[in-house]
């Protein structure tokens, strides 16, 4: 009976070993090389122009992303199902320093006194499975109050939201409503604990930015006294915050380009 239950899992292990070897033949044929991130993993892409990082934390759930070395992944397994009232994690890409690490030549940090229209301009373009699935689409934009920290940013977090599934709202109380900035409207929501997060969230929710200005929503922050004029842009970040589920959510392409700096 050993013998005869071991001879199926010999097949399909062969099985297995075959269809490996043709992905990995594929692969070494169209000359792209996919690279999987669980728990906190991340990854230099796009010549090292971005990071890729995994970034979970409030759940020890499965939760992995793959990229092939482009600006761009997927979400191939989450089994997040927060009950913190959190997400329990945030799959991203970003360019600039995100807690000390960099990336080269991005234009990063620059202070806001500086940052003209035009300064900073970022393209994104998602995927967003429905379902049962729980997610909002967010930049997370990092200020901070010296040019350079190691660790948490001491100034604001200026989150983006493009769009979201299911029952959940940005940190914090709203504080203004039917905000025109840029050619899209806004809600406005502030949280001030430690730090403050300005969350401006799409009214018409969107799968796709292109060519969008930060300059705009920047002035906007600091004008409410949310940011400060001395204060400096360390980071952009854009991905998928995830409250329950979330296979699926891929970022199909991202870019930042800062005046100044290299372009991607």
């Amino acid at each position: 009976m050993t013998a005869r239950r071991r001879a199926p899992a010999l097949g399909a292990a062969l099985l297995l070993a075959v269809g490996v070897l043709a992905v990995v033949v594929l692969a070494a044929c169209s000359g792209a090389t996919t690279t999987t991130l669980c728990r906190s993993q991340s990854v230099a892409v796009h010549g090292g122009a971005y990071t890729i990082m995994n970034n979970e934390w409030h759940s020890s759930a499965a939760q992995c992303i793959t990229t092939d070395g482009s600006a761009s992944f997927k979400v191939v397994n989450s089994s997040i199902a927060s009950r913190h009232g959190t997400p329990g994690g945030y799959p991203f890409i970003y360019r600039g320093c995100h807690w000390g690490a960099c990336t080269p030549d991005s234009g990063l940090p620059i202070q806001v006194a500086r940052i003209r229209p035009g300064t900073v301009i970022t393209s994104w373009n998602t995927t967003q499975p429905r379902g049962s699935n729980v997610y909002n689409v967010t930049y997370d934009i990092w200020f901070n109050q010296a040019p350079a920290t190691t660790g948490q940013p001491d100034g604001a977090e200026l989150m983006i939201w493009l769009n979201h599934h299911g029952d959940v709202y940005p940190a914090g109380s709203l504080v203004a409503s039917n905000v025109s900035i840029g050619g899209h409207d806004y809600q406005v929501w502030l949280r001030q604990r430690g730090w403050n997060t300005i969350t401006y969230t799409m009214t018409a929710g969107t799968a796709s930015v292109r060519h969008l200005d930060l300059q705009a929503l920047v002035a906007d922050a600091v004008s409410r006294g949310y940011i400060g004029s001395s204060w400096y842009l360390i980071s952009v970040e854009a991905g998928f915050e995830l409250w329950h589920g979330g296979t699926g959510l891929a970022t199909n392409s991202f870019s930042v380009n800062v005046a100044g700096g290299r372009s991607p």
